[in-house]
């Protein structure tokens, strides 16, 4: 697994993670950085990457121009993998890392703490369809990117693209 594009292109990244842990491909991961990146989201943005896993989104989003990212992670090996990734890429002065369930966390922020926020649980939960309910009630951010099994049904909107057995669903908070 490595950076895809921008700064930091090209670095590889840890990827070692629990069984349960299925790392974004990075096809899916170019795909989504490229959208957002076109669409002048990501600049100085402020990122929030629950479910992070090892942080690839995330970090992603950092090689691409975010300002800061916020990752949520509670899997032993996965929160391992990632703080040695953020290590590794000398990203440890604009990130946090929290060993938290993402569920919980999401349910204190306040509105629009961050710009964009990813949210990739595991397949075949129902902790997709929590978060988003929870984003339609108090939005936490402007930009909610949601990566799920392609065949998840009851989201809102329709996916962005589907690549593989995965889709991809953006959902962008009513501005005042």
């Amino acid at each position: 697994m490595r950076i895809i594009g921008g700064a930091l292109r090209g670095r590889r990244l840890a990827a070692k993670a629990a069984p349960t842990t299925r790392p974004t491909s990075d096809r899916v991961r170019e795909a989504i950085a490229s959208a957002l990146q076109a669409r002048g989201l990501l600049s100085e943005a402020r990122v929030l990457d629950l479910f992070a896993g090892t942080g690839a989104l995330g970090l992603e989003a950092m090689s691409r121009g975010a300002g800061s990212c916020d990752f949520v992670e509670s899997e032993g090996a996965a929160l391992h993998a990632l703080k040695a990734n953020v290590a590794a890429l000398r990203l440890r002065d604009r990130t946090r890392i929290f060993d938290r369930d993402a569920i919980p966390f999401v349910e204190r922020l306040p509105a629009a703490a961050y710009d964009v926020a990813f949210a990739d649980p595991p397949y075949g939960s129902r902790k997709l369809d929590r978060i988003v309910a929870h984003w339609q009630r108090a939005p936490f951010s402007r930009v909610l990117v949601l990566e799920h099994a392609a065949d998840h049904e009851g989201l809102p909107g329709k996916p962005a693209f589907r690549l593989d057995d995965s889709a991809v669903t953006v959902l962008r908070a009513a501005t005042p």
